[in-house]
């Protein structure tokens, strides 16, 4: 599925580990295909709620090929490939996009910080020439983790002189005015980080939302969209507003570790509870705690597949 064709919400999957540490794809590939189920129009593995940059370059390869392997259509896929070097970022997004994938997520290069504007550009204009003229980038701005973001201004200059490369962009910045900034360049898919400012990206013409909440709570979020596409915005507040609080509570109890652990007491598989180093795992009473009040305050429960 082409990125402009691509109206919903994106789940960036999270990342489970077997007691070794390896990643664990019988977990993954199930869970991959339960946000498919749950209505997702995609997702995107090795993203920051999938610990990404905890995970080798031949690790992400090996698990994106077992994700196809197992049934998961590349085109429904969105790699996060973002490393601080042009070569290991460009050769994982090349292998990506070698076996199907939609495009490939890419943070800037975030090691050395206070860079300028145009350094950046020149960054990514040597990126996508490395990578080849097939390259289909989704520009992925999260500035309170990287540091260093992506400006609209940047955005869209990339945009204007790379249209068929940067297709897109995930603004998990956090600063509305910096969405909306996205939202006035013409033609550029801008998917919000979360489903916080969700109805009112949508009434700028956003295709959709990529939210680490997904991996709990797909099938509402989606909704939401589905309903505002209809015309039913009402139907979309409703939702919308316990979908947000229900976010908040998230983020609160850290949502790695924490969405992590609902999903080990959902299946009753511990293994989804384990985090790479140097996450901390959240203990099975916290979550349990957490579990709790999700269901006495939302009447939520998770669903696995």
């Amino acid at each position: 599925m082409s990125m402009d064709k691509m109206h919903g919400l994106v789940a960036p999957i999270l990342t489970p580990f077997n007691n070794d540490s390896s990643i664990a794809m019988d977990l993954f590939a199930a869970h991959a295909g339960h946000m498919l189920d749950q209505g997702c129009v995609a997702i995107a593995p090795f993203g920051t709620t999938g610990e990404a940059l905890s995970v080798g370059i031949d690790e992400r390869i090996e698990a994106i090929r077992g994700l196809i392997d197992n049934g998961i259509d590349p085109a429904a896929m969105i790699p996060g490939t973002g490393l601080s070097n042009i070569a290991d970022t460009a050769r994982l997004s090349r292998a990506c996009l070698d076996m199907g994938c939609a495009a490939v997520m890419t943070l800037p290069p975030f090691y050395y910080k206070a860079v300028s504007e145009d350094a950046l550009y020149r960054y990514f204009q040597q990126l996508l020439a490395t990578i080849g003229t097939d390259a289909r980038i989704v520009l992925y701005h999260i500035p309170p983790i990287a540091i260093v973001g992506i400006p609209p201004s940047l955005t869209a200059r990339l945009r204007a002189d790379f249209p068929e490369q940067i297709v897109g962009i995930k603004d998990s910045s956090g600063d509305w005015e910096n969405t909306q900034q996205l939202l006035d360049i013409d033609g550029l898919p801008v998917f919000p980080g979360s489903e916080l400012p969700l109805l009112d990206a949508l009434a700028l013409g956003a295709p959709g939302c990529v939210s680490a909440t997904a991996n709990i709570n797909a099938s509402a979020i989606a909704r939401i969209i589905q309903l505002y596409a209809q015309g039913d915005k009402d139907g979309a507040r409703a939702l919308h507003e316990p979908a947000t609080n229900l976010r908040l509570v998230i983020q609160e109890s850290g949502p790695i570790p924490a969405q992590k652990r609902l999903l080990a007491i959902a299946s009753g598989d511990e293994r989804w509870g384990n985090v790479r180093p140097p996450l901390t795992a959240m203990l099975e009473d916290a979550g349990r705690e957490l579990a709790g009040t999700l269901k006495r305050d939302f009447a939520f429960e998770v669903s696995v597949r």
